[in-house]
């Protein structure tokens, strides 16, 4: 699919012609990954974070932010919850935090692979490539790391450097693969400024990376940030994307048929805008996984990346018990095991016999 294409279909508005994109999504799905639908239990470690982004309540300049940074005791609680609700893979995630040292990560996670046999997940930011390969040796099975845009100048307006550093997020995520990690990254749709060919141009370099894992939101700014505030200007009409439900369907959609492969989730931020039916739309559209939440609630509100998110009062046994009959609701089940990505010789096994 061309840049062209995916942008006449990303402007698509009539109900008939999407319901077409969402068959060929869902039965992509199928046929590449399957019919099971993954949970990753999500850990929030740290809401302290050295980054100015333009976007995220986390960003260093809010003072008025109830901090917290958890404990190894307190993560491998919530590893061990996961554990009991059956997940394959938990997703440690927090704020770019200096204070999650090499050698305390590092820890953690071979304490995780030495009394579990779950996946490890890691979503901890820009990271020196010493700090990334010492916790790939420890045992992390894969990396994420959203670039948001591949547009350059977009992504410099959103995310602010740190010191004279600027880090290309894609570069890295080339860096990640090299270090054997499975490698996620994704996109907000509907920022300030986008326009419909950079949104293409996103899905063609998911395609591009030849990504393992990718997460489409919609863009959702905190009110106490430059972009929440409006300083950031839109494209031109008729060339912004909107930040609505649609477009994340359609880019989740796309997404599927570009890079039929990929583990796609449907999103926390999917199941904010909508909290009826988010998720299973999101599903029934190209993705294939959730991640419920397993961050103790005493921690919960205080990872206030944007305000108002899903499930932010539900404990990990109430998160689990309503995710689980969602998924049953559309007639779907969840999956076992770590849920990979499938290599060729797994997925003939998921074809039709002729």
């Amino acid at each position: 699919m061309d840049e062209a294409t995916l942008i006449a279909w990303l402007r698509e508005e009539d109900p008939q012609p999407l319901a077409q994109l969402w068959h060929r999504a869902d039965t992509e799905r199928q046929v590449h990954v399957g019919p099971m639908v993954h949970l990753r239990g999500l850990i929030e470690i740290s809401s302290h974070c050295v980054r100015g982004c333009g976007y995220c309540g986390l960003r260093a300049p809010r003072t008025d932010l109830p901090r917290y940074r958890m404990s190894a005791a307190e993560i491998m609680a919530s590893v061990q919850q996961a554990l009991r609700l059956g997940y394959g893979t938990v997703v440690i995630q927090a704020g770019e935090d200096p204070a999650i040292t090499q050698e305390w990560m590092s820890n953690i996670i071979r304490t995780i692979k030495r009394e579990t046999p779950l996946a490890v997940t890691l979503s901890l930011g820009e990271r020196r490539a010493d700090e990334l390969l010492a916790w790939r040796e420890a045992g992390a099975d894969r990396y994420l790391l959203r670039f948001e845009t591949s547009d350059a100048e977009l992504y410099a307006r959103i995310h602010a450097p740190r010191g004279q550093h600027r880090c290309d997020r894609i570069a890295l995520l080339r860096e990640l693969r090299t270090l054997d990690y499975e490698i996620g990254s994704g996109i907000m749709v509907g920022i300030p400024g986008q326009t419909y060919a950079m949104v293409a141009r996103d899905i063609l370099t998911f395609a591009e990376l030849d990504l393992d894992m990718v997460g489409i939101g919609p863009y959702l700014s905190h009110p106490q940030t430059p972009l929440g505030r409006g300083e950031c200007p839109a494209a031109a009409p008729g060339e912004q994307v909107p930040a609505n439900e649609l477009m994340v369907y359609k880019a989740v959609a796309l997404t599927r048929l570009v890079c039929p492969q990929a583990n796609i989730p449907s999103s926390t931020a999917l199941a904010t805008i909508n909290k009826k039916r988010g998720r299973e739309n999101g599903l029934q559209r190209g993705a294939n996984v959730v991640m419920p939440n397993l961050t103790p609630l005493q921690y919960r509100a205080m990872y206030e990346i944007y305000p108002a998110k899903a499930c932010i009062q539900e404990t990990g046994e109430q998160c689990n018990q309503c995710l689980r009959h969602r998924i049953a609701s559309i007639g779907r089940e969840v999956g076992s095991g770590p849920g990979g990505r499938r290599r060729k010789s797994e997925r003939q096994q998921l074809l039709p016999v002729e």
